[in-house]
């Protein structure tokens, strides 16, 4: 494990770092023209995908190279008293936005928005958020508390829509049909958000929990946010990706096989390029 004090402080410069990376406007990103992206499905604390995804980046030789992750924590991996190791790849996270704070970024999921706003998330009977807060006491006894509150305010800085030049979005998933309606970009482009729109209903809160795939709602939410095609994740999918309209690719690095996309950003492309684009770890 790091030293605590500088984990803080990494947590913190990597906080900084993203509210100041070059085309963001409050927490929408847009990439410069002829930028190479690699995206990334779920990850929930696979510590092994993740450095598999960095091999595949490969960032230090491919200087035009972003990499974008998503949803970090709440996995299937413990210590020995039980608690959730998946603020390992937090870590992680932040020590290498710190190394390539223009080229790194982080898109907030559903999991990471319910522990930032203690909205309770469980699978069975058990609390991931709990799950998660025991994990940093287990691996850092006596600062549990500093090291929580700055992951939470990493939480709150991370990305909600990453666009290419060439008109590929990245979210990490698709506002409801029942929120599309009110569902309002502008709020994303505030880098403090009000409350409500953290919460059910709002736009931030509507964007991480939609599941609906359908061509007409797909299509309905691309007119909204000025965009061609979608690349999200939020879904599990057997195959590490799925394609369920002709304008969205969803993907799903979780667990095997495990799937990102490397797809450049200087020509037009389209859904089946960016599909011979995907890989696997």
């Amino acid at each position: 494990m790091p030293d605590p004090q500088k984990l803080v402080a990494t947590l913190h410069k990597a906080a900084a770092a993203f509210r100041a990376t070059p085309g963001r406007n409050g927490h929408i990103v847009r990439l410069r023209d002829g930028a190479e992206v690699l995206v990334a499905g779920d990850l929930h604390g696979s510590v092994e995908n993740f450095r598999l995804l960095l091999k595949k980046a490969d960032l230090a030789q491919n200087a035009n190279r972003h990499l974008v992750l998503q949803e970090v924590v709440h996995g299937p991996f413990f210590y020995p008293g039980g608690g959730d190791k998946s603020h390992q790849l937090v870590d992680l996270l932040a020590a290498l936005k710190c190394q390539f704070p223009e080229r790194v970024h982080f898109l907030l999921g559903n999991h990471e928005l319910a522990q930032w706003q203690n909205q309770r998330i469980g699978k069975g009977d058990a609390d991931l958020n709990e799950l998660f807060r025991n994990g940093i006491d287990e691996a850092y006894p006596g600062w549990g508390e500093k090291i929580y509150a700055a992951y939470l305010q990493l939480f709150a800085t991370a990305d909600m829509a990453i666009y290419t030049s060439n008109r590929v979005l990245m979210t990490h998933s698709v506002p409801s049909a029942k929120h599309l309606v009110q569902f309002d970009v502008t709020a994303l482009e505030k880098e403090n958000f009000a409350a409500a729109e953290l919460n059910w209903g709002g736009s931030v809160h509507a964007l991480v929990w939609g599941r609906d795939t359908s061509q007409a709602h797909v299509e309905a939410y691309l007119e909204k946010m000025d965009a061609d095609l979608l690349l999200t994740g939020h879904i599990p999918c057997d195959e590490g990706y799925a394609v369920p309209n002709d304008r969205q690719i969803i993907l799903d690095a979780k667990g095997t096989p495990a799937c990102y996309c490397l797809f450049p950003t200087d020509r037009p492309l389209t859904q089946q390029e960016l599909i011979e684009r995907i890989g696997v770890l």
